[in-house]
């Protein structure tokens, strides 16, 4: 399979904190410390924890151009595992979808949340499925997978800068070019116009990094490492 030869550090819960922290007014901060505390403290008491209500109100609390990355640094701090963040997903509204999405990186070390980038890979909503093109997606799409998803941001505008590691993992990619080139066909004998994103895609996989094989189109010789 196509995947990456080395993982990205992984971020930095901390640094984002303190980011937030400073874009916000004194009752926000006071608001997101309580609320941070309380999912560290009692991440999994009682019939609803008093976090997961904190990430129900966030948009209130911290408004809405933070409230993904205070429920992200929630769901962190509660170490929320699969089958919270399941339920918080199928339950959630499109904006905590999201940031379910946002937080896989920081809470699901294996591929155990896959199925939930499938899912919202398969939404129409653009913000959910740039949300579900990040880092965890690069990590562990199978190779398949990840090129349907950038197949997938190209039909719904999706900028494909919301695709983790675009270039490594597009790098070579003789598969993807196939695909992209065949999407640029389809959209010109439409009369549309093709997107910039698959050029510049399309320019990524003409090179291939150091140590890993260029997968050619179907049809050819050599196989996909």
């Amino acid at each position: 399979m196509n995947h990456p030869a080395s993982a990205p550090p992984q971020p930095d819960p901390a640094a984002i904190r303190r980011t937030l922290a400073g874009q916000l007014d004194a009752d926000a901060r006071a608001w997101l410390d309580t609320a941070l505390t309380e999912a560290a403290e009692e991440p999994g008491t009682g019939p609803l924890p008093a976090w997961e209500r904190r990430f129900a109100e966030a948009g209130r609390r911290v408004g809405a151009d933070h409230a993904d990355t205070a429920r992200v640094l929630l769901l962190h701090a509660a170490g929320a595992g699969t089958a919270t963040l399941t339920r918080l997903y199928q339950e959630g509204s499109g904006a905590e979808r999201r940031a379910v999405l946002d937080a896989l990186a920081l809470t699901v070390e294996g591929p155990d949340a896959v199925g939930l980038v499938e899912d919202a890979l398969r939404a129409n909503d653009t913000g959910i499925v740039a949300a579900a093109v990040g880092p965890y997606a690069a990590r562990h799409l199978d190779a398949h997978a990840w090129r349907h998803a950038v197949l997938k941001c190209l039909f719904t505008g999706v900028p494909l800068t919301a695709v983790a590691r675009l270039t490594e993992r597009a790098a070579g990619d003789g598969e993807l070019d196939r695909m992209l080139a065949d999407f640029a066909a389809e959209r010109a004998a439409a009369g549309r116009a093709v997107p910039a994103d698959l050029t510049a895609a399309r320019a990524l996989t003409q090179a291939a990094p150091p140590g890993r094989t260029t997968t050619p189109p179907a049809g050819g010789g050599a196989k996909e490492n």
